[in-house]
């Protein structure tokens, strides 16, 4: 009898729809057989999503009894009931992650403790590799170290150390890889007693790894065993498929996978018939490509095999090709061919490993109402569960901040209840509450006295914001002091605490948490749930390692639970070897991208991978380049790349390189017209992106202000510091004094200038008016445990310290000039205020002095203090005019009890490492002269026609304003004329 599969090796061109090739060709050569014949077939693919497709295919018609469809990676698990279960490979991480931190321990130079999980990923992964390639112990134990650094050498002793776990009867149970083998080892003892006498057939697998290729060489030997390998090229000569055997040069070409399948099987490569009768898209084009992808030692062929390939004008028809001026401008041009190919009823597909490109893409078509078929979903750690569990985590052991604690209370499933909008307009008062107030670190008195506060105000709310604030701190307070602790013990606070925070205070146990609702909840609920289940081989662990644990474990994809629009999809390579689609973009084909850097591996370098038998960083690069050649032969692909990301020029993918080379290298093949003609579709879509964001209408910049409000409105009484605003930034005056806005304080509170001028006019106040009648032998130390003092109140250690070691190495000039300053006189305890007023401007000055003196003469010495460099003379004639105001105010008025007193000596002491001072220029402006001036200001602002002007006089050029995003700074220039505008109430 005859039968329907003959024994081998099949192939399928680039750019054939491998699932229909794959049931078309089953189709044909069971035409003639009994209907029952085809049900016998055993079929195997690698992917779920290959399954479906080609039951569907099936089920199109015409009608036929389906094959057994098998997943390749759940063969013989009937048969195979004897062996034990596979340990999960989390607790296999886990149990290695223990070994990780004893080396860490012994061998602290080698990484930071925080990084014990990741390495025991990355361990585990070496340890699944070496069972998948059949490496054993040995091989490892045997490599020659002699001439490596010393990292190798722990390196291959803690492989060793680890080892235990390759031996399933050595009590570490048996990982899924090693059980996988022996599965298949079996079944492939079973089919040497016993041959099957039904076509068996593995579809679509590459045989990249060992223990798949060993299968696939145990069916090729079987009677009706087949294998139908997906995007063999057809157009590459015989002395090319020889040359495709040294696995350390050609592992990175897109065909030796497939050379060494066949040498293996004792096969010739250039010989693999097709499978079925289905011809590529466009045959002109796979030549092409498969020319440009020539090995590097090869390529000399591009001058003697190029004239064959014809006029490249019609094998490019079907391409075209994108160089977008930046990621957002490639994003924008992609969806914007994705919304054409809807428009026209096709299917299209983008496929690009660069998942931040996807992102953008999909967030562009959402202008449009399209949400494309992600296959990979979001990052679990991006959805909103991901992101609260995240964030609580970071809790532990840390001091609760500003930033976090409103982040949290802000986030969409915190207090998830039909009360939340009370809750966010509670979280929004208490925001407000803290950026006024400073507070860095809130605690249990901060918020409960604002809650007392609110309720005093709010009556009503008094018993309610009490119980809000009652949940707040028992839930958000006081996970800093969570040390090392047991894994299992962190894991059940972490779901306990997320849980309560999604519930929201006084909510029923027994209702469920929305955090845990949809997939993305149901998928962090599963991941958190089998963390709790195999804690015990965790160990104990710090409140930062855990942190890092969770977030790794965090990294898997969900799937929306949205129905997305089934014409546009977003694959990553393996999903685009076994689909199909009208339309196939090829994006983000810059290095780094296509391909893909490989990851670094912490125990082997290659040479060591290449001695023991495992796989070559090369192999990822040569299957990203068999991605890259199925998806350019389809009938229609484009590709795009950003010619320049976030930092830098970008380098092209070394295949578009290679192709564009090749086609710009043959003229009488019209090679540079075709690449011009790609290059000029492709220049549509930039230019259509780059109108998507451009206005429809030239909206005109916004003028200088110079607003003017009604005299009624506007200042009667300044401080002396802000005279030197209402010079240099009038419109900061109006907005500050006139609109009564103040700039919001920041969250994330760090310690700037202004807390330095706090803590350093404490010190002053608190040092220098004790100093004479202390010896000086003491001085220095009880200047230092004053700064202490003062210091103590920052929340900051490391700006503490900073400031300290500052303050410590100025410490001894300082009280030297300070002794020669009191020599002669007496500070006045405190600060002093004084008061001006000016009657025929109907207006008052005030002040508060930082330091004044008593000289021995009677008359008065003004002191004040700087953080930065003091402004020098000319500066102080033209703008910094405090210093001299305050000299006219102790002169005419005085300062609270001191009477109206000749003023010696004014000057600016400058707190800095050189401990500048800059003397006022009192003989150049007399008293008489600084009123004057005043007075001729305030009368320029009493004019309805003077307008409040930004920036007229700035500092300097990059002078930051707490008003210019109200200026519309960014739209005008200094050199602009100011646009007075009256404003009115």
């Amino acid at each position: 009898m005859t039968r329907p599969v003959a024994p081998g090796l099949y192939r399928v061109a680039p750019g054939v729809d491998f699932p229909a090739a794959l049931v078309a060709g089953l189709r044909a050569r069971f035409a003639d057989a009994p209907p029952q014949a085809l049900a016998r077939v055993t079929l195997y693919v690698n992917t779920r999503r290959m399954e479906r497709r080609v039951t569907a295919l099936f089920t199109e018609g015409p009608p036929c009894l389906l094959p057994r469809i098998r997943l390749v990676a759940e063969l013989g698990q009937a048969a195979s009931t004897d062996l034990p279960p596979a340990i999960p490979p989390l607790r296999r991480r886990l149990e290695l992650r223990q070994l990780v931190a004893r080396l860490l321990e012994i061998e602290p130079d080698l990484a930071p403790d925080s990084a014990a999980f990741d390495l025991a990923t990355s361990l585990t992964a070496l340890l699944a590799e070496m069972q998948s390639e059949g490496v054993p112990l040995s091989a490892i134990e045997g490599l020659d170290v002699t001439d490596q650094s010393g990292h190798w050498a722990r390196s291959q002793k803690f492989i060793a150390l680890a080892g235990q776990f390759l031996t399933p009867d050595a009590g570490g149970g048996i990982d899924k890889e090693a059980r996988q083998r022996l599965i298949v080892d079996g079944l492939i003892r079973d089919w040497q007693r016993t041959p099957p006498s039904d076509p068996v057939i593995i579809a679509g697998s590459t045989g990249s790894r060992g223990t798949t290729a060993r299968l696939m060489r145990a069916v090729v030997d079987l009677p009706q065993g087949s294998v139908v390998l997906p995007g063999v090229d057809p157009h590459m000569p015989p002395a090319l498929w020889r040359s495709l055997t040294d696995p350390l040069a050609q592992q990175d070409h897109p065909q030796y996978r497939f050379a060494a399948l066949a040498e293996a099987f004792g096969h010739d490569p250039a010989t693999i018939p097709d499978w079925a009768d289905c011809p590529a898209p466009c045959e002109a084009r796979n030549r092409l490509v498969s020319l440009a992808l020539r090995p590097a030692p090869v390529t000399d062929g591009w001058r003697r095999d190029g004239p064959d390939l014809g006029d490249l004008l019609g094998a490019t028809e079907g391409l075209t090709l994108i160089e977008a001026p930046d990621p957002r401008g490639e994003a924008n041009a992609l969806a914007l061919c994705l919304r054409k190919a809807v428009e026209d009823g096709r299917i299209a597909a983008l496929i690009t490993p660069d998942r931040m490109l996807t992102r953008r893409v999909t967030a562009a078509l959402a202008r449009w109402g399209i949400e494309p078929d992600d296959s990979a979903g979001a990052p679990l750690r991006q959805t909103a569960p991901g992101r609260l569990i995240r964030h609580v985590t970071a809790l532990a052991g840390q001091k609760l901040t500003a930033e976090a604690l409103l982040v949290l209370l802000k986030h969409p499933l915190v207090h998830d209840a039909a009360d939340r909008g009370q809750h966010l307009l509670w979280t929004r008062e208490l925001e407000l509450h803290l950026r006024r107030r400073g507070y860095a670190f809130p605690d249990a008195e901060i918020l409960t006295a604002w809650a007392n506060t609110y309720g005093a105000r709010r009556a009503r709310e008094a018993e309610d914001v009490a119980l809000w604030v009652g949940w707040i701190c028992d839930t958000c307070l006081g996970h800093d002091s969570r040390g090392t602790m047991s894994l299992a013990s962190h894991t059940a606070w972490l779901e306990t605490l997320v849980t309560r925070l999604s519930l929201g205070p006084g909510a029923p146990a027994d209702v469920p948490a929305p955090v845990w609702d949809e997939n993305a909840g149901e998928e962090a609920r599963r991941v958190l749930t089998e963390l709790a289940q195999e804690a015990d081989a965790g160990g104990a662990m710090d409140a930062g390692e855990f942190h890092f644990l969770v977030n790794a474990l965090l990294g898997g994809e969900v799937r929306s639970a949205t129905r997305p629009d089934p014409r546009v999809m977003i694959w990553g390579t393996l999903e685009a070897r076994v689909q199909g689609a009208d339309l196939v973009v090829l994006a983000g084909l810059n290095d780094g991208n296509w391909p893909e850097l490989p990851d670094p591996d912490p125990w082997l370098n290659r040479r060591m991978r290449a001695q023991a038998g495992l796989l070559l960083p090369e192999r990822r690069i040569g299957l990203s380049a068999h991605d890259f050649q199925q998806a350019i032969a389809a009938p229609e692909a484009i590709l795009s790349r950003a010619r320049r990301d976030g930092e830098a020029e970008t380098v092209p993918s070394r295949w578009l390189n290679r192709l564009t080379n090749l086609m710009a290298g043959l003229p009488d093949q019209h090679g540079a017209e075709a690449l011009s003609a790609m290059r000029a579709r492709g220049a549509v879509w930039v230019a259509m992106a780059a109108a998507l964001d451009r206005p429809a209408a030239q909206v005109p910049a916004a003028p200088r202000p110079a607003p003017r409000p009604p005299l009624d409105h506007r200042p009667r009484e300044l401080p002396v510091t802000l005279v030197e605003t209402l010079i240099r930034d009038p419109y900061t005056v109006y907005a500050r004094r006139i609109l009564g806005l103040r700039r919001l304080d920041p969250l994330r509170a760090t310690a700037d200038m202004r807390d330095r001028g706090i803590v350093l006019h404490k010190l002053m106040e608190e040092v220098v008016p004790q100093l004479k009648s202390l010896p000086p032998a003491t001085r220095r130390d009880t200047m230092m445990t004053a700064a202490d003092r003062a210091l103590a109140e920052l929340p900051w250690p490391t700006a503490r310290r900073l400031w300290r070691g500052r303050l410590s190495r100025i410490a001894d000039r300082f009280l030297n000039a300070e002794a020669a300053r009191q020599a002669d006189a007496d500070p006045i305890p405190g600060e002093c205020k004084g008061r001006l007023e000016l009657p025929e401007a109907r207006f008052t000055l005030t002040a508060q002095a930082d330091r004044i003196d008593r000289a021995a003469d009677g008359t008065l010495r003004i002191y004040d203090y700087k953080t930065g460099k003091p402004p020098n003379e000319k500066v102080q004639k033209a703008f910094a005019k405090q210093l001299l105001l305050e000299v006219a105010i102790a002169e005419t008025a005085g300062f609270e009890d001191l009477p109206p007193t000749p003023v010696s000596r004014a000057a600016y002491l400058g707190l800095n490492a050189n401990l500048d001072e800059e003397d006022a220029p009192l003989d150049d402006l007399p008293i008489a002269r600084v009123l004057d001036e005043l007075a001729q200001l305030i009368a320029a602002y009493d004019d309805p026609t003077q307008g409040y002007t930004a920036q007229p006089a700035p500092k300097t050029i990059t002078y930051e304003s707490d008003y210019a995003h109200l200026s519309r700074r960014g739209e005008w220039e200094f050199s602009d004329t100011p646009e007075p505008e009256d404003v009115g109430w």
